[in-house]
């Protein structure tokens, strides 16, 4: 077992049988993409099946507040997680709507940490992702040796190429702010369609760590 409970979130998720499948098992969080420009978005649908036990997950890339707000109330979202050029203030105004936020940052090698620092007080938790310049997921691992100058005691997501291949590198990663695990474009049959037994497997790695 891991020393620590981590959290999981599955993300780029749209199709409601798919949805379905993925809400019977042990997870915390499901991702919705609300970003036109990636191939997980959730497009013209109006409303997104639930999935009982889990917090329905609203990601977006530069949206306004009122975009956002939108979005909370049409799809019952508990949490946003912002993946763009947000503001500090953007995210404590949806804290102000009881929401719970994480702010994404895209890691490389030179990434300045204190980018972050405005944010420490206005969210719940960080993401740190691989740099793309397209504000996706670029389905490749950044250099995880990166975090071990991370300053802060915000707690974290790592996202970014994880697969089962690497689960068990990041699971052993030694640091109590690793909170949770975002998995998404290694565990899909195509964009935004997950294969089911392969997070199945991801769980056993997890939870026997």
């Amino acid at each position: 077992m891991p020393k620590r409970n981590i959290l999981i979130k599955v993300c780029g998720m749209r199709d409601p049988e798919n949805i379905k499948e993925l809400a019977g098992l042990p997870l915390n969080y499901i991702g919705h993409i609300f970003y036109p420009k990636s191939a997980r978005y959730v497009g013209n649908l109006s409303t997104l099946a639930d999935a009982p036990g889990l917090k329905k997950t609203g990601v977006f890339v530069n949206a306004s507040l009122s975009e956002i707000t939108s979005a909370i109330k049409q799809y019952d979202l508990k949490v946003i997680q912002l993946h763009g050029d947000e503001s500090p203030a953007l995210a404590k105004d949806l804290k102000g709507l009881g929401m719970e936020v994480i702010k994404a940052f895209g890691i490389d090698e030179g990434f300045d940490w204190s980018k972050v620092a405005p944010f420490l007080d206005q969210v719940d938790y960080l993401l740190f992702d691989s740099k793309s310049a397209a504000y996706g997921g670029t389905g490749y691992t950044f250099n995880w040796e990166k975090l071990t100058s991370y300053p802060y005691e915000k707690p974290y997501f790592l996202s970014g190429g994880l697969s089962l291949e690497n689960l068990s590198e990041a699971l052993a990663f030694d640091d109590a702010r690793l909170v949770g695990l975002d998995l998404n474009s290694k565990f899909e049959l195509e964009p935004g369609l997950k294969d089911i037994e392969k997070i199945k497997e991801a769980l056993k790695t997890i939870h026997h760590e």
